[in-house]
């Protein structure tokens, strides 16, 4: 699949029997992949090995592929130089297990600030929302309770709202996964059955679902909007094309998941609370969310979901892959039985990992783009297991163990083609969301350890490469520690035993007390679920653009395209290899083009291209009905233009004359020096109304430093409007407060009304 000859990637191969035989014929891998192989004892990369001295020493000759010839290089170790006998201590007959969680546990403890909170990596000190409760999620709850409720408070503002990270256009409402805080903090709750914890951290999650309420769900698709969750450089998932304006209004399939569960989360938390209408509320809401995903993110032909919905005032499917949602979807529950095990099965794996997006991006270095993160890895390994799926559970365990073990530490990210942790953009060693996925290896898959509400329950999944028997000593739950042992393979559970007492029930209470020693045997079962999609690394064609001239759309021939198909209001009506198209001037056009190749693989669409009949535009000067600002800033229309910022013309009043009834986008001309296009915390939030009701949200992202003669449009609010005067009013409210509390403004130029409906 996808072996198109001038844009695949290559991965490096090396025989099987040449990586057997320098082991031995007798010490058979516990995986084998032309890339790589794991043993018990080592893991080993075509000329590098990591080899198991010890369960606490690692030797490793690895060096990166940019660094000095190999030659010249000498072996590297890790010795375990902490104290972790506070923490499970895990006992296998693989020492290569072993090595790495205790590698992990000793990262663990050197992630802890001295204000106990946990630090994102070796080079990232602070607390970013998304990194601590990802990591929260996957095993910092249980492991270190305390520091991990002191990182998530510290995510949280004034006004106890989350506090969404710096990103694009100036963060919140253009980044929204904020929100997934609030399944790493129910997390926390299971874990310490922790009352108050529970009642603190629901008002913050319900104001900041509220809030989210009113700026990012879209009444159409019930789908919610922003930037895909935790892959926040634009550039690295999105068309060049796409402004921080589009990105808010793509809708991801990642970012989709995190809010179903934070509603579904919100729910239960009101039941145990006794808010009886919001539990109603909450179920209702994120029931629509799951409708829309699957309603519009599945692909039935590929047997997974897309990465998103994109546009501008027709939005169409990116078909691309998105792995942290992929998992998501399963672990949340999104996916139905079948459709989880079709995800599994169908979702593309490269040659180290499942890559964040698949195919990659042309022209792109790699970060989100052409690579693997280990955290990611560890979502889809537990989702792997929840499928039932074997194979893809012990090619996700090697994909973690291979890294940590070469690397000698739990690095941010990888280059997918060749696996090697230089050539990304950034990264770090220490990375705590790695290492957090890397302990959940052992307690969340191997001993299949769930918090619940109201007990500690175990579904283990052992792949049969990994059979033996392992101990899982000092592992703390609230009032009680456990020694647990397991012995075997397979999925299911043959005999559990509770202090030598058979139980029917593999959980624990949630008020066992003291210590109690649980014994499980797997059944060995054979399991037949062992399809997955392993595929060479691939790189989609450059995105097209297009350009008129007179009567005629056309676009410049490329390389390696085989169809072009081009698109008018999301719907296709042309594919064919030709590149003109006579257009047809009347009424509202949007046009969008992708280039197709041999393999039938998709590149990003175009900028969509806008035509609209005579009459079909309205544009309103907001200075002629409002004041106009003193700045001499210059690429206005007009005579001028309107300031608006917190304390400065908080409310807009802007009449119109809509001259036939019909349906149609609304949106404005702006400008927002206050920040850089891709990080800070200063985007601009404003309610559109119409005639004293509510229409939607306008987003004025930033559109870089101190440059406020950069004009573009913000997002649009379609609507309906009768024939007819109408007062439009652009206003400040409490909703609207973005990140940055304070500086909460924009220069408005013009207010453009255009009708869709003709």
């Amino acid at each position: 699949m996808f072996l198109h000859s001038s844009m695949k990637r290559m991965v490096l191969a090396i025989p099987f029997i040449s990586i057997v035989l320098c082991k031995g014929q007798s010490d058979m891998p516990i995986f084998q992949s032309p890339a790589f192989s794991v043993f018990k004892d080592s893991v080993i990369q075509h000329q590098f090995t990591a080899r198991i001295v010890s369960p606490t020493e690692i030797q490793s000759d690895y060096q990166s592929s940019t660094s000095m010839p190999v030659k010249d290089k000498t072996a590297v170790s890790w010795k375990l130089s902490r104290d972790i006998t506070a923490f499970p201590q895990y006992h296998s007959e693989l020492p290569v297990s072993d090595a790495v969680y205790n590698l992990s546990l000793e990262e663990m403890i050197r992630a802890v600030e001295k204000d106990s909170t946990f630090r994102t990596g070796e080079k990232w000190g602070g607390v970013w929302t998304r990194d601590i409760s990802y990591s929260i999620i996957h095993s910092m709850a249980y492991m270190q309770p305390r520091v991990a409720m002191y990182s998530l408070l510290r995510k949280v503002n004034k006004k106890k709202r989350i506090i969404q990270d710096t990103g694009t256009g100036g963060a919140y409402p253009c980044s929204t996964d904020r929100i997934i805080w609030a399944v790493a903090a129910w997390e926390l709750y299971k874990v310490t059955g922790d009352t108050n914890w529970l009642q603190q951290a629901y008002t913050i999650i319900k104001n900041s679902v509220e809030d989210d309420l009113q700026n990012v769900y879209d009444a159409k698709t019930g789908l919610v909007k922003g930037e895909s969750s935790f892959l926040d450089w634009r550039e690295e998932t999105y068309p060049a094309w796409m402004q921080p304006a589009d990105i808010y209004e793509s809708e991801c399939l990642g970012t989709n998941a995190v809010h179903y569960q934070a509603n579904r989360i919100l729910s239960q938390m009101a039941a145990i609370l006794k808010d009886t209408k919001a539990v109603t509320k909450y179920q209702s809401i994120a029931a629509r969310i799951k409708e829309g995903i699957n309603q519009y993110l599945w692909m039935p032909d590929k047997k997974y979901y897309a990465q998103y919905l994109y546009g501008r005032n027709y939005k169409i499917l990116s078909p691309r892959s998105e792995a942290l949602g992929e998992a998501l979807c399963v672990l949340f529950g999104i996916a139905d039985t079948e459709k989880t095990k079709q995800i599994i099965a169908h979702t593309p794996l490269t040659a180290y990992g499942i890559s964040c997006i698949y195919p990659q991006i042309p022209d792109i270095p790699p970060y989100h783009n052409n690579a693997n993160w280990p955290f990611v890895q560890a979502y889809w390994l537990r989702a792997a297991a929840m499928a039932g799926n074997e194979k893809a559970v012990l090619e996700s365990i090697a994909d973690i163990y291979r890294p940590a073990a070469l690397f000698l530490t739990n690095k941010e990210n990888m280059v997918a083609d060749n696996g090697d942790y230089n050539g990304t953009q950034i990264n770090s060693s220490v990375m705590l969301w790695s290492l957090s996925g890397n302990i959940s290896i052992v307690h969340k898959v191997l001993f299949g350890i769930n918090f619940n509400e109201n007990n500690l329950s175990f579904t283990p999944f052992v792949p049969k490469a990994m059979a033996g028997k392992r101990s899982l000593q000092n592992f703390k739950y609230r009032n009680a520690v456990l020694n647990i042992e397991l012995n075997g393979y397979g999925n299911q559970i043959r005999l559990f035993r509770i202090d030598g007492k058979a139980s029917k029930v593999y959980a624990v209470p949630s008020n066992i007390t003291g210590n109690h020693t649980i014994t499980i045997e797997l059944a060995g079962n054979e399991i037949k679920e062992n399809n997955i999609h392993k595929v060479e690394n691939y790189t989609s064609l450059p995105t097209p653009q297009l350009t008129v001239n007179k009567d005629t759309l056309y676009w410049k021939k490329t390389a390696g395209v085989n169809l072009y198909q081009l698109l008018d209001k999301g719907k296709v009506i042309s594919t064919s290899p030709v590149n003109r198209y006579i257009l047809n001037t009347k009424g509202y056009h949007e046009f969008s083009l992708i280039a197709i190749d041999s393999n039938k693989v998709e590149s990003f669409a175009s900028e969509p291209f806008v035509i609209a009949g005579p009459g079909n535009t309205q544009q309103y000067e907001i200075e002629s009905t409002n004041p106009a600002a003193a700045y001499s800033y210059t690429g206005f229309s007009g005579k001028g233009f309107t300031e608006t910022s917190t304390t400065v013309n908080r409310t807009i009043t802007i009449p119109v004359e809509i001259k036939e009834t019909g349906y149609y986008a609304i949106d404005c001309r702006y400008a927002n020096g206050n920040g850089p296009v891709n990080t800070e915390n200063k985007c601009a939030i404003r309610t559109l109304q119409l005639d004293a009701q509510k229409a939607g949200t306008l987003v004025f992202a930033q559109r870089g430093k101190n440059d406020w003669n950069n004009w573009g449009f913000s997002n649009t609010v379609q609507i309906p409007l009768n024939k007819g005067n109408h007062i439009l009013t652009i206003s400040f409210e409490e909703a609207d407060e973005n990140m940055n509390g304070e500086v909460n403004a924009a220069m408005l130029d013009y207010l453009r009304i255009t009708r869709l409906d003709q």
